[in-house]
Order: C-alpha cells, then sequence, then structure tokens
C-alpha cells in the first residue's frame, strides 16, 4: 500500500507539500498540485483519514448541534448542511438533542470540549443557557443558525418582520381579531426566534391600532398543539377570532384541521396563516411566509469554510429573504 511518503517522492516534493496538494489546504501552485495528484493517481494512493488529520492538523470534521430533526425546518436545514459539507469532502457529527434538557447541558459542558470538530454549526442557540458562549470557549471557528448570533456569524430569517407581514396581511383583508398559536406568553418555553415573531404580532396590531384584541396562545411549534390551541379559540363562539397567525406553518395547519373537523369553513369563516412554507402547505393551501431552510444551510457551511480557511474573518451575519405566499386560507371576513 502506497504512502504520502511514496507520493511525495515521485512528485517530488515534500511530505507537508504533498499532503497539502491532496487536501486543499494551504497554498500550493496550481503545477505542483496536479503534480501530486497525477503521483497519487499513479501509485493508487488513497488518503487515511487519521494520517491526513496528523498531517494538517485538521479532522475534516464538523460538529453540527440543533434540536431533534424530526421537524420539517430542521430536517431540510441538516440537509443543506449535509450537502454542502460532504461536496467539499467533509464529515458531519450530528447532535439532536432537545432544547432546555439535561442532555443537551452535558453535551455542551464536557462532550464538545473534547471532540477534535475543525468547526461548529449551531441551530436553535439558547442566550438564557450561555450556550453561544460556551461554544465560543472551545476556540473553534462557530456558525449559528436563528436570530441569537452575538459575536458570532450567522444565518437567519427576520423573526420579526415575517411575523408581522403575516399579521398585517390579515389586517388589510379587515381582520380586526387576530390570535397568535404558539410560544410562551412569559418566554421559559419558546426559543428566541418564537418570541421575536410574536413581537411581529403585536407590532402589526399596535400600529393598526388593534393592542388591545392581542390573543397569543401558548402552543409548542407542532402540528398536535396547533390543533389543540385552535380547538380551544374556537370553541369559545362568543369570542372565537376570524383569523390567526400560526408560529409556524406545523402550528398553523394544525388550526386548519381543528377548523375543519369543528364545522368552520376556512377561510370564508375563519383565516390562518402561517411561517416557513412547510412541505404540506401547498397541500392544505396554506398562506405563509416563505423561508428556505435548505439555502439557509449552505449559506451556514459557506460561512463555516470561511472561518476554517481564516481565522482573522470577520462575523457576518446572512438575513434570508423570506416572502408573503397568498393561497386560499386567507380571505376578508364575513
Amino acid at each position: 500500500m502506497s504512502k504520502i511518503s511514496d507520493v511525495a517522492a515521485l512528485a517530488r516534493v515534500s511530505k507537508a507539500t504533498a499532503s497539502r496538494a491532496l487536501s486543499g489546504r494551504g497554498y500550493v501552485s496550481e503545477g505542483t498540485r496536479q503534480r501530486v495528484a497525477d503521483a497519487a493517481h499513479e501509485l493508487s494512493y488513497v488518503a487515511h483519514s487519521s494520517a491526513t488529520s496528523l498531517a494538517t492538523g485538521r479532522t475534516h470534521t464538523v460538529g453540527v448541534i440543533m434540536p431533534p430533526v424530526d421537524r420539517w425546518f430542521f430536517s431540510e436545514l441538516l440537509a443543506g448542511i449535509q450537502e454542502s459539507l460532504f461536496a467539499r469532502d467533509y464529515d458531519l457529527s450530528l447532535y439532536g438533542v432537545p432544547e432546555a434538557s439535561e442532555t443537551r447541558k452535558r453535551l455542551f459542558d464536557s462532550v464538545l470540549p473534547r471532540r477534535g470538530f475543525d468547526g461548529i454549526i449551531a441551530v436553535g442557540i439558547r442566550p438564557s443557557d450561555h450556550e453561544l458562549e460556551r461554544l465560543q470557549s472551545t476556540g473553534r471557528p462557530l456558525v449559528s443558525v436563528g436570530p441569537y448570533n452575538e459575536g458570532s456569524s450567522a444565518v437567519s430569517i427576520d423573526d420579526t418582520a415575517a411575523a408581522r407581514i403575516a399579521t398585517e396581511h390579515l389586517i388589510e383583508l379587515g381582520h380586526t381579531s387576530i390570535a397568535f398559536i404558539g410560544g410562551a406568553v412569559d418566554g421559559t418555553t419558546a426559543s428566541v426566534g418564537d418570541m421575536r415573531r410574536i413581537a411581529g404580532y403585536r407590532s402589526a396590531l399596535d400600529a393598526a391600532g388593534l393592542r388591545d384584541h392581542a390573543r397569543v396562545v401558548n402552543a409548542s411549534p407542532t402540528l398536535s398543539d396547533g390543533y389543540a390551541a385552535a380547538v380551544g379559540l374556537l370553541g369559545d363562539r362568543r369570542h372565537r377570532p376570524t383569523a390567526v397567525v400560526g408560529v409556524c406553518d406545523e402550528a398553523a395547519i394544525g388550526a386548519v384541521i381543528a377548523a375543519r373537523r369543528l364545522g368552520i369553513a376556512v377561510p370564508t369563516e375563519f383565516s390562518v396563516v402561517g411561517i416557513d412554507d412547510h412541505q404540506h402547505a401547498e397541500l392544505f393551501a396554506l398562506t405563509t411566509i416563505r423561508q428556505t431552510p435548505r439555502e439557509q444551510g449552505h449559506d451556514a457551511v459557506r460561512l463555516l469554510i470561511e472561518q476554517m480557511n481564516g481565522p482573522d474573518a470577520p462575523v457576518q451575519r446572512i438575513v434570508a429573504a423570506s416572502a408573503l405566499v397568498v393561497r386560499n386560507s386567507t380571505a376578508v371576513p364575513r
């Protein structure tokens, strides 16, 4: 079996130069890189990951931390991250751990500091638990996905604007009794992004003079909790809202299903707006705010590679574009 020293000897370069040429790390002239590649091909040389790590000081592995990927947004985001990493010959180690859990605390306290990652992509950072600061203390390049990006490069959407636009759409149709499903009023369980979406909803109502009509119903960002919250709202005929904004499409789709089961017509009697443009949004004709998590995954990897290749690279923030997609779940109130 050929070794890197054999490739270096045939290409008439040092072992370090041969390693840089084959790994793509560090400067090597194009002529030298091609000569090393030809030598490796002639000798049928395949780099061993451990040997490459010793030679370059890199593991070619990125740690990815996110909530469990049983929700559409996180699975799409992970697909984008994986596509971009694999295209650059990087491996990934995935830690899908629930927010505010003991497992997640142990991950940050003892697991991550021992792992030899070249960089870290963290999704859903919780400021209250000082997670960003703990990741930064590892000294590894870091990119976060989500609204909390203080001191690190990040990719996100403008959650406040997304919810404001969704609420303004309903107000422009003539709705004045608009509820919000999702998040937590006291912020103890809601993510930073969810709280910003609640703020965007309230901002739109305030601007329209509807502050006293605000109603936020606690619910996790899932279809089942959106359904349960909507059943509670719609079951009270005297105080039933004419429209709701879901903290995400799953919650909004749950509200659509609840209305249909209660015999309330969507959108003629009840309008619903979501946020995300989930893969099933079209199936439910859901009006929503579009975001593209797979592209956010690509952007996160690009920013991380820049950080890894240039430790002094400036902190960057990419705010992904979002747009209102009008379908058939919203209409002028009766």
